[in-house]
């Protein structure tokens, strides 16, 4: 029965497309009205909506919380603490401790002295090249604990000092806390500035400095938030140095600082309580929170009441204090450049965070966390850091002081002292650290990937791999065999999986062309609820029957459309699905999700908390096309091309690695060495100075650059086309990235089966040598000229 249906299919499609038929043979009618590239994107944003509700129920199973002992559960969440570690970037070995107090005759070391404590401006090691910097309050008589003191990002260590106003007395916690016997360090956090968001060389931009540093490092594995916990923890080390492992240690912080004092809490034990005022809630909106707060995979593992449980058994208070305020983006300074992301901040409601602490109840046993929720009879307790919730942390830390504000903060001592002058050095000691991981990445990515090959291991031992002799040809399917765990965990860890179960494809098309040698048509399949796949289908008319043709994918680039590679001539696209259709071949032309600006952006930020992108979604619609071609009984479906302009030239080098239905892949207007395009602060080509905010995909420049990506086309054929002019990045970087591709192709005996054409043009398809390639290697015969 099954054989004589397809059969009945092949003769009426036979039929059908000499008659060019309303709809393609065993489709439904295509019905669907409007703007089908906002309904696919709407779909999406409701899809990973969801996704981001059932987060909170769905990450129980990735916990296995052992309380019958302190030993036990330690044991119980290492992975989780690991995980945590992880996704903020807290991965780097840390120096040596020391703490300096530092000064010369205008800023001397001693800031201020006062009745019961004197104020140094210190500084100390964390990473190479990277210091914390701030004050640090050291009582005259006995110490009695030791915390770390963190003010928001929009606050100076001096303002919760008291050493300069901007700060309500009652919110001085620093300054409270070290009146009563207790040595403050207080780290001054990157703020929400811009004056050093650039280079002067190229333009400074609207990026706060949080979000300058997070956009660089999130691309290389690390993060804004990371840094600012490997400086807390740091400062333990020289705390635990001096005084000895036994000392009782706490953080507090407030706003962003409360921020950094939770997660320092949950992934270091030895911090012995954690007072978090003004962040503590819900964080199922943190992707409408600003950018620098978005964390890959969070809320895929953790909601804040997950990351209190990796404080446990230690204690925690919670003040659900009014937060800071962000309404957007800054202003873009004069004559500068716009483009930072879109974000806001505001203060949780008090049921919200109720509910939020209430959790931890469900996730841990009666009286195995000692902890604290600060209550107010207006729901938002004011001000921010207050006496009771300063009292309730001091007792964690065995103090049984009231916390009374018994007197007032000492004088600043300090002529002139310039806060300004301490953020431009902190912002450029992170920048630095970045920019350094970005120059080592090509040999961070080797060891990660081609350095485990049998390729590398026995033709190139690290150093000699350029050796000027020929060196036996290697198995290009031994090759494929070894790398082939990379495309899982390109797809799982950068740039997401969705596990849902795929819906049938459920085709329904419709008739849009009708060209002397084609027949187009629209094509919409289901891939998930409320996600279809859709594009247009070309279709040669003098395809005979029984006969299989190649098929090449054309995709468009950012803010296009299926039509743009079909008609109009635009200027980067020509028509080449429609010029390659002339020529005989099967053209599809997909639409692609990347189109109406920050909406596009927004479907990353919302996916990337609960680890998806907006490629998760791009690479389940392509593998449905690809399952849906090979039912087409005029489609050959070991021969499927890829070919890609710009965005589409991204997607090339991103997807058909991924589903070996590509035979072939051809990147256009997009190739080039792309953790330096991403991250890198010194150029102009650089997505650090544009509106791109969406483009850093965490640690994707030290694992998979292009040349690895390309890779794992191995053994299929793969293509680069570049224009000289074309503005993506210079030609340097696009050849030097090229050039590890084709070494590896060289070295497994299968250099005909990789090109790289330049041309005199730009940020277009040129569609001569690329067009030669998918002649060839599609084994389709070339018109006559």
């Amino acid at each position: 029965m099954i054989r004589g249906t397809w059969a009945l299919i092949v003769l009426t499609c036979a039929a059908s497309l000499a008659d060019s038929a309303e709809t393609l043979p065993g489709t439904k009618p295509l019905i669907v009205e409007g703007d089908l590239s906002r309904q696919m994107l709407d779909g999406a944003h409701r899809f990973v909506e969801r996704k981001v509700t059932g987060s909170v129920q769905s990450r129980a199973r990735l916990w296995r919380r052992d309380p019958s002992s302190r030993e036990a559960y330690e044991r119980s969440v290492q992975a989780n603490r690991e995980s945590l570690r992880t996704i903020i970037g807290t991965v780097d070995p840390r120096v040596p401790a020391a703490l300096e107090r530092f000064g010369d005759d205008k800023s001397p070391a001693l800031v201020a002295e006062g009745d019961a404590y004197r104020v140094y401006q210190v500084r100390w090691p964390v990473l190479d090249g990277v210091h914390g910097e701030g004050l640090l309050l050291e009582p005259k008589g006995p110490i009695r604990a030791h915390v770390i003191a963190l003010p928001d990002a929009g606050q100076t260590p001096e303002q919760v000092a008291g050493l300069a106003a901007g700060v309500d007395a009652e919110s001085q916690f620093a300054h409270r806390l070290a009146v009563h016997g207790v040595r403050v360090v207080v780290p001054v956090l990157i703020d929400r500035g811009t004056a050093f968001s650039g280079n002067a060389r190229i333009a400074f931009t609207n990026q706060p400095h949080r979000e300058w540093i997070y956009r660089q490092a999130y691309q290389m594995g690390r993060h804004v938030i990371g840094y600012e916990v490997q400086k807390v923890l740091a400062a333990v080390d020289w705390i635990t140095q001096q005084a000895g492992p036994e000392a009782q240690v706490g953080v507090a912080g407030y706003g962003e600082g409360g921020l950094i004092a939770f997660y320092a809490a949950a992934v270091d034990p030895r911090i012995d309580a954690a007072l978090v005022s003004g962040y503590f809630g819900p964080r199922e909106r943190v992707w409408n929170e600003p950018i620098y707060r978005n964390v890959w995979g969070l809320l895929h593992q953790f909601g804040d009441a997950e990351i209190a449980t990796l404080i446990a058994p230690r204690g925690l208070v919670v003040e659900p204090s009014e937060g800071p305020r962000v309404d957007g983006p800054p202003a873009i300074p004069a004559g500068g450049r716009g483009g930072a992301a879109v974000g806001v901040l505001g203060t949780p409601s008090a049921d919200a965070v109720r509910d939020e602490w209430k959790r931890i109840d469900a996730l841990l046993p009666a009286g195995f966390q000692p902890r604290t929720l600060i209550q107010a009879d207006t729901g938002v307790v004011k001000p921010f850091a207050g006496q009771a919730a300063v009292r309730d942390f001091g007792k964690l830390l065995g103090l049984s002081s009231a916390m009374e504000l018994v007197t007032a903060p000492p004088i600043d001592l300090r002529r002139g002292f310039d806060p300004n002058e301490r953020q431009g050095r902190q912002v450029r000691e992170l920048e630095g650290h970045v920019q350094r991981l970005l120059r080592g990445a090509g040999a961070t990515r080797d060891a990660f990937f081609l350095d485990k090959t049998t390729l590398i291991r026995t033709l190139a031992p690290r150093g000699t791999r350029f050796r000027m002799f020929r060196v036996p040809e290697q198995s290009a399917e031994t090759f494929a065999q070894e790398v082939a765990p990379f495309r899982d965990i390109f797809l799982e860890e950068v740039i997401g999986r969705i596990d849902d179960p795929v819906l049938p494809t459920n085709p329904r098309t419709r008739k849009v062309y009708d060209r002397p040698k084609w027949t187009g048509y629209e094509v919409m399949l289901d891939v998930y609820p409320d996600v279809f796949a859709w594009g247009v289908l070309l279709v040669p008319k003098d395809i005979k029957d029984g006969e299989k043709r190649p098929v090449v994918v054309c995709q468009h680039g950012r803010n296009g459309l299926p039509k743009d590679a079909i008609e109009g001539d635009l200027p980067a696209y020509h028509d080449f699905a429609a010029h390659l259709a002339d020529r005989g071949f099967v053209t599809f032309a997909p639409h692609n999700l990347y189109r109406g600006e920050d909406l596009y952006r927004m479907l990353n930020r919302k996916g990337n908390p609960v680890k998806l992108s907006m490629f998760s979604f791009i690479t389940a619609q392509h593998r449905q096309f690809l399952e849906w071609f090979k039912g087409l009984p005029f489609v050959d479906p070991q021969r499927i091309a890829f070919y890609g302009l710009s965005y589409g030239g991204e997607t090339a080098v991103r997807v058909p690695p991924l589903l070996d239905g590509y035979c072939l892949s051809i990147c256009s207007g997009d190739f080039n060495d792309w953790a330096r395009k991403v991250a890198a602060t010194d150029s102009d080509y650089s997505f650090m100075f544009t509106v791109e905010w969406e483009m850093p995909y965490f640690n994707m420049g030290s694992t998979f650059n292009y040349a690895e990506l390309a890779s794992l086309m191995v053994p299929r054929p793969f293509m680069v086309e570049r224009g000289h002019h074309d503005g993506v990045a210079p030609d340097e970087w696009v050849a030097s990235e090229y050039a590890r591709v084709r070494w590896v192709y060289d070295n497994l005996g299968l250099a005909d089966r990789t090109a790289i054409e330049f041309f005199n043009g730009g940020h277009t398809i040129n569609g001569q040598g690329t067009f030669d390639f998918l002649h060839r290697h599609l084994k389709w015969p070339k018109p006559a000229p």
